[in-house]
This record gives C-alpha cells, sequence and structure tokens, in this order.
C-alpha cells in the first residue's frame, strides 16, 4: 500500500512538471518559444495558480498589448496597496531585442519555479515580481535564424528593430513608439525598486558568460549610487560566481582589446537604466555573451534573475528608505549635471578573465584580423574606467513655462509623473529665454531623428507674454531629473537634441533685399548702437566687410523685423528672486 501510494504521488508530480514544461525544455534547451506560445505559457500559470496575474497594458507598434505578469504571494495585486505593506518590487524587461532571447526563457524557468515550488523562494514572501514577457511584440514575430549572425543559438529567434524598425533600447526617453508609451506607463504604475533588462551583448570574446551593464555610480548618485557600488553588485558578483556564472562588467571595448581596459558604458536616458535613474530605480541590463551556448546563456540570466529576488528581500528595508530618501533630496537640489565625460585618469582595477588576442592574415582579405585564441585563457589586471565627471552643469529654475501649442512635449511629461498646473490668465512674466546660437546635426538620421549636437546657447532675461492655459512647471518634484534633462537642450538626450523643436530652427519670414536696403539704412541712421556693431563686425571679419548681403543680413538679425520666434528655445525657466 505504501509503495503504491508513493507511486501515486510520483505519478502526480511528474505529471505536473510535464504540464509545465517549457519550449526552451521541450526542444532540449536550443529554442525559444514564438510570441504566441510564451504568452499561452504566462495564461496556462496564471489560470493555475491565485497568485499569477496576466494583464494587458496598452498597445505596441504592432498592434498587440503589452502584457505585464505578475507574482504577489499574496494573492493582490493592487500595487497601491502591496506598497502600503511595505513591500518591494522587482521589474523584469524581456525581449527589447528578441534576437536575444535569454530572458524570455528565464523568466518562464523562473516564475514556474516559483509557482510548483513556493517554499524554495522565501524572497517573495516581500517582494512582488513583475515580467515583461515580450517588450518588442512586432520584433518578436520577426523570427529569423541569420540576423544575430555570430551568436550560439537558439535555432530562431526575434529581430532587434520593432514593427516600425525602431530599436526600443534608444526610444525610453524620446517615447517614438506605442511600445515606449506603454512601458512609460507600467514604469510609473509599478515604480520599481530594482529593474532587469535582459540582453546578449556583441563584440570582444572572454570567459564569462554573464555581463553587467549598470548605471554609473555618479549619475546615479549620492546613497543610492553608494548603495549600488558597495551593497548590490558585491551582493551579485558574488552571488553568480556561487551559481558558476562568474560575471564582469559589461565589456565596452570598441577599438581595443579588452584585457587593456575598456570605459563603463555611458547610461543614457534613451536606455533603460538611464532611465530608470532619472526616477531613482536601480537597473541593470544583463548581458550575456554571443558566443556561449544557448542553454548556459539562460541559466545564468536565471541565476541574475533569482540573485535579484535575493538581495532585493535581504535589503528591502534599506532600498525602499535610501529611494524615499533620494526622491525628497532631489526635490531640494539645486544644480544638476546635464552632460558628462569619461575620467581617463582614473580607474578601478579589475581581475579580467579574457582570451589571448592574436593577429593573422585574413583569408578574406590578406590584412591583419583579430582572432581570439580560446585555448590561451588570459588572466589579467584590466582598468575598468567607470566615472564619469559633470562636464555642463545648470542651477535648476524655479519653474518652466512651457506655451501649450507643444503639446507634445506636455504629454511625455503627464506621462512620466510630472506634476504641472496651466496658468489662469495672459499675463506677462520675468523670465530666462535661450536663444540657439549654433548647432550640428548628421547627414544620416539615428533613429528615426538628425540629432542635434554641441549645441551653443545665448541666454537673455526678458519679458515674455504667457496665454491662459500655457504650462507651469514647478522644478521641486521627485521627478526633477527627468524635468531637467529632458528640458534643457543642452543635455545629453534633451527634448531638443531629439528634434522636438526644430520648427523654431526654421525662419517663417524674411526680406526682400532690394527693398529692406532703404529701411536697413534708416535703421541705421537711427540707431549708433546698431551702427556700432555692424562697423565692429567689418572690421572682425573680412569677409563679412565684402558681402553686401552678409551686412544687409546682419542688420535684419539685430532690427525689430526679425521674427522673435526664431531660433528662440520655447521653453523658458522662471528663476527664483
Amino acid at each position: 500500500m505504501q509503495k503504491t501510494l508513493l507511486a501515486i504521488l510520483l505519478f502526480f508530480s511528474t505529471a505536473a512538471i510535464a504540464q509545465y514544461q517549457t519550449h526552451f525544455e521541450k526542444s532540449g534547451e536550443k529554442e525559444t518559444p514564438t510570441y504566441e506560445e510564451g504568452i499561452a505559457y504566462y495564461k496556462l500559470l496564471a489560470k493555475n495558480f491565485p497568485q499569477i496575474q496576466i494583464t494587458e497594458k496598452g498597445l505596441t507598434d504592432s498592434g498587440k498589448p503589452l502584457s505585464l505578469v505578475l507574482y504577489s504571494k499574496t494573492k493582490t495585486f493592487d500595487i497601491e496597496k502591496l506598497k502600503a505593506q511595505g513591500k518591494a518590487i522587482y521589474l523584469i524587461n524581456n525581449a527589447i531585442h528578441p534576437g536575444e532571447p535569454d530572458g524570455v526563457d528565464a523568466s518562464m524557468l523562473l516564475l514556474r519555479d516559483i509557482a510548483l515550488h513556493p517554499e524554495k523562494f522565501p524572497e517573495l514572501d516581500s517582494v512582488v515580481l513583475a515580467i515583461i514577457p515580450f517588450y518588442n511584440i512586432g520584433g518578436a514575430l520577426n523570427r529569423n535564424s541569420t540576423t544575430r549572425t555570430n551568436q550560439d543559438g537558439p535555432v530562431e529567434y526575434g529581430f532587434r528593430g520593432n514593427a516600425r524598425n525602431y530599436d526600443l533600447n534608444r526610444d525610453f526617453i524620446k517615447n517614438d513608439t506605442r511600445n515606449a508609451k506603454s512601458f512609460a506607463a507600467i514604469f510609473h504604475e509599478l515604480d520599481p525598486d530594482l529593474f532587469a533588462d535582459t540582453h546578449v551583448s556583441n563584440g570582444a570574446d572572454y570567459q564569462y558568460v554573464m555581463t553587467l551593464d549598470y548605471a554609473q555610480q555618479d549619475k546615479l548618485g549620492g546613497s543610492l549610487g553608494k548603495f549600488q557600488r558597495e551593497t548590490f553588485l558585491p551582493f551579485m558578483y558574488k552571488y553568480l560566481e556561487e551559481a558558476g556564472y562568474e560575471a564582469t562588467p559589461y565589456v565596452n571595448s570598441w577599438g581595443q582589446t579588452p584585457d587593456k581596459g575598456f570605459v563603463q558604458f555611458p547610461d543614457w536616458p534613451r536606455y533603460s537604466t538611464g532611465y530608470a535613474a532619472l526616477f531613482h530605480t536601480l537597473g541593470v541590463m544583463t548581458e550575456t555573451h554571443m558566443l556561449k551556448s544557448y542553454d548556459k546563456r539562460v541559466k545564468a540570466t536565471y541565476a541574475y534573475l533569482h540573485g535579484n529576488l535575493k538581495v532585493l528581500a535581504q535589503y528591502r528595508k534599506a532600498v525602499l528608505q535610501i529611494r524615499k530618501e533620494t526622491k525628497e533630496a532631489v526635490k531640494t537640489q539645486e544644480k544638476f549635471a546635464i552632460t558628462w565625460q569619461n575620467n581617463k585618469e582614473k580607474s578601478t582595477e579589475i581581475d579580467f578573465k579574457g582570451f589571448t588576442p592574436e593577429y593573422y592574415p585574413s583569408k578574406v582579405s590578406g590584412k591583419d584580423r583579430l582572432h581570439y585564441d580560446r585555448t590561451k585563457p588570459l588572466n589579467v589586471k584590466a582598468p575598468f574606467y567607470d566615472t564619469y565627471e559633470p562636464l555642463d552643469v545648470v542651477q535648476k529654475p524655479l519653474a518652466y513655462i512651457i506655451p501649450q501649442g507643444w503639446f507634445n512635449v506636455i504629454d511625455l511629461l503627464k506621462l512620466n509623473q510630472v506634476q504641472m498646473t496651466q496658468i489662469e490668465k495672459d499675463e506677462e512674466r520675468d523670465v530666462e529665454v535661450y536663444y540657439i546660437q549654433s548647432y550640428d546635426a548628421p547627414k544620416q538620421p539615428f533613429e528615426g531623428h538628425y540629432w542635434h549636437t554641441n549645441t551653443e546657447l545665448r541666454t537673455e532675461k526678458k519679458k515674455v507674454k504667457f496665454s491662459k492655459g500655457d504650462w507651469y512647471i514647478p522644478v521641486n518634484q521627485w521627478t526633477n531629473r527627468y524635468i531637467i534633462e529632458t528640458l534643457e537642450p543642452k543635455a545629453v538626450d534633451s527634448f531638443f537634441k531629439w528634434n522636438f523643436f526644430d520648427t523654431i530652427l526654421q525662419a517663417k519670414e524674411g526680406y526682400s533685399s532690394y527693398v529692406f536696403e532703404d529701411l536697413a539704412a534708416e535703421l541705421l541712421s537711427k540707431s549708433p548702437e546698431l551702427q556700432k556693431l555692424l562697423d565692429d563686425k567689418r572690421k572682425s571679419d573680412e569677409a563679412f566687410a565684402k558681402s553686401g548681403d552678409a551686412q544687409l543680413r546682419f542688420i535684419y538679425e539685430n532690427s525689430p523685423y526679425r521674427e522673435k520666434e526664431y531660433l528662440r528655445y520655447p521653453v523658458f525657466r522662471v528663476m527664483g528672486k
């Protein structure tokens, strides 16, 4: 009887495991599921386990909805209530680049294991797990087996570009895609304490399966940056090593082999971790190595995600308190760095485990080519340049004012939880005004935009008329970093850089030269100051002095006839008394 009962229990246990096998497991760890298969699997888990919920959260460019999966041990899925209970929120984002699907399979395995064996995951007593199964659905539907040219598996995978061929890991700040807008809504609903975005890296060869790309300490700032460097990262590196997947910082070594040292990848706000940092969330992009087999990459990602649960549970109270204090501190912060540069004189020495680089003639071109010899492991002390220092720093204004006509900008600010009010009546205010003096633009677009770089500004204090309904944005909020880094035109990922205000860069009116000649002469006769400006310009610029058209243009640009909107940045700074 006892043997019969044991046999029955084993049968049901085996049947349960078989029922929840993932496509990855069924394929002998060589394949990743299609989008439809993956969503169906999560729906199966949600149907059979009341601790799991799957919901649709806004559209993507593919026309299909973005799904969010939650695991809440108490079966409560109201985020506000969960936060009020002191729960920490951990968000995993998968398939932003569907050709890099390691996180898709690792997340399915992790959630299945939690559902079947909750006793093995005590971390979920205090942590709520949130998973975006497929972020780039359009790319996931565009399956192939060739576009990840050098990658070792899986057999088929998705494509990097989304349904409109955007790289979504360049869209977190500009929000060109429905995907990004839906993600922002999810992100702010959850306000996650820890965030993971799963990837696979290209580039140099080395011994590691896993590398970590995280927010730069100085940009993350204060106690949060210190916690990341002194507590979070050491915990994760140790945990991964003990799990059999020793890791290193993401290898960003373009132009040289990593054993000579490499620079920490700059997490600008266009990227997921840079975006998360604007809202004081610890964020990491996992970057497994493309030349390692798919099964090892998935298992390394699983180990990382499980380690995140452990570190967040262990330090939950500290993380929640640090984030709370950081949000309060930024409300009164006076100065903000908006551009950064890497300090090449300062580095952290790390133990790097690579392979010996060699050069020999290419069979294709006959020229020297790089080869990493995997039979010759290379263990060295390498400099890791992980210090970024402020380049441009701005004094925060009391507030910004944006005319209501720039509704596209206002909509994004609202989406990202920026608080603002509308001016109640027509009025004139003293404000600081930026004028665009110069900028560079490339010949080729980047992610649908012709970036503005090397922007130079002139600042004037003026009285400007504003209309009822224009938007007043106080800079006393926990979202101050987002406000500053999008609205200051010189910021590394500002809305100006991403072409949101390009209509001000084109004059809408002009003059007929033969008519304006007489008016220009009259202007000079009535304004000794303008005449002096013209004379000084002639003396300092020989080419200008020889050009009648240039001189006429100069007078027009310095006259009342020049349109006030031309090159005037339409975001105005209200300064304190």
